[in-house]
């Protein structure tokens, strides 16, 4: 017969069930029903200016979400800009791409003793960029180069898509701090929203707001003009060279609590031994903010650029073009197929072709691979224009445009009548 359990334990873990049950206690509901917030906070990269970030339900998808809550205690300033804020989070909610954190949802909550701002981002469990490296150094690993490739073709795939709206969206807050980075390796940048907001806002609104730069251990990260002049471009490239070389060397060492010294980035700058991954970081972090190259060529770069393989390309084109199929396509197509069938042959010389056969190709796989291609982690972004996805050139129109472009009806239109009675040919 099996031994009672201690006492002890059973206690220890009753405590455990009523903490989980207290967290997942619903705080409050979204005004649609749609959002329901728990007890439990979150920390996703300290997202400046918010001052409380808790774990919420998406009831619609079953998804975990972040409730981010700015509060305002000028009551009467926050009605006096509530259009204006709303116009701006109207924007944001349009930024859509796969290497950039989400914003679903935004709503006003506005009492007496105060406002909020509410706004639900998609949640990323599997931390930052810089707890990733740190938990890397601390098991003694290094770098491994594809890695670092594939992290910087993701950061500027987005840094390129921001960039290419018009006007740009300039990002201003990049660390890796505000990196994140999932368990299949999907980068994902996050708190975009934070210099449209506080720059936008008038003196007497922009109390809540604060930047990673007044946190001293993340000062190295913004560039010599930054705050001097107007924000360009070239703000969030300097930074991107100082998230690429720290994710090279895996930690800049900083003095103590207080910032990391140029010392310290000289030693990180001089360690790497790959010539052409220093040329390009430095590149990035030219005092010059004219001569550091945009993100879209430093896609281009020597130590980045590859001839993209036809797999990648076909994958793409088919993500592109698969609201054109039923959604069953692939499987069906599979029961069609002869899986002794020939799938390519490569012709040689005085010996024979070189076959692939469709029993050859792993569909488990190749589902994955799509699933990969889908969520951002291989992205295509070497051509000769910059090729943002989704969101339309214009971020920010103005709102009497934006309220001429909704049209509550279809327009009318005249339906053709006409008879073709012959057609003739012209050889």
């Amino acid at each position: 017969m099996a031994a009672p359990e201690p006492a002890p334990r059973r206690g220890r873990e009753r405590e455990r069930e009523e903490e989980s049950e207290d967290e997942s206690d619903i705080l409050e509901e979204s005004p649609c029903g749609r959002w329901q917030k728990r007890r439990e906070q979150v920390n996703q990269g300290n997202m400046p200016g918010v001052q409380s970030t808790f774990l919420a339900m998406d009831t619609e998808e079953g998804v975990e979400v972040v409730w981010n809550e700015l509060h305002f205690s000028d009551r009467k300033a926050f009605s006096a800009h509530e259009e204006k804020i709303q116009t701006m989070f109207e924007q944001l909610v349009l930024v859509d791409h796969p290497n950039i954190v989400k914003l679903h949802k935004y709503w006003l909550d506005a009492s007496e003793a105060g406002a909020r701002v509410i706004f639900i981002t998609e949640y990323v469990s599997s931390g930052s960029l810089k707890q990733f490296l740190k938990k890397t150094k601390k098991n003694h690993k290094a770098m491994n180069a594809r890695a670092w490739k594939r992290w910087c073709t993701q950061i500027l795939s987005a840094l390129s898509f921001l960039h290419a709206c018009s006007p740009p969206i300039i990002h201003g807050n990049l660390t890796s701090d505000t990196i994140f980075i999932q368990h299949n390796g999907l980068i994902k940048i996050g708190s975009v929203w934070h210099r449209i907001f506080s720059n936008a806002l008038p003196d007497d609104l922009r109390s809540p707001i604060h930047s990673e730069q007044e946190e001293p251990r993340n000062l190295h990260f913004f560039p010599p003009e930054y705050g001097e002049v107007a924000d360009r471009t070239a703000v969030d490239i300097f930074s991107f060279g100082m998230c690429a070389l720290e994710m090279a060397v895996l930690e800049i060492q900083a003095n103590g609590d207080t910032k990391v010294t140029e010392e310290a980035i000289a030693r990180a700058r001089h360690s790497l031994s790959d010539p052409n991954m220093r040329e390009f970081i430095l590149s990035c972090l030219a005092r010059d903010p004219a001569r550091r190259p945009s993100a879209h060529n430093l896609l281009f770069h020597r130590v980045l650029f590859e001839v993209h393989s036809l797999k990648l390309l076909a994958a793409h084109c088919f993500i592109q073009h698969q609201y054109l199929m039923p959604e069953n396509v692939v499987e069906e197509k599979t029961k069609l197929m002869d899986l002794h069938a020939v799938l390519a042959e490569i012709p040689r010389p005085s010996r024979p072709p070189l076959q692939w056969r469709y029993s050859e190709v792993s569909y488990l796989e190749l589902d994955k691979f799509l699933e990969d291609v889908r969520n951002g982690i291989y992205p295509l972004m070497n051509f000769a224009a910059a090729r943002p996805l989704g969101l339309p050139r214009a971020l920010a129109p103005p709102p009497e445009e934006a309220q001429k472009a909704k049209t509550p009806t279809p327009e009318p239109f005249d339906s053709e009548t006409r008879k073709l009675l012959s057609v003739s040919l012209c050889g």
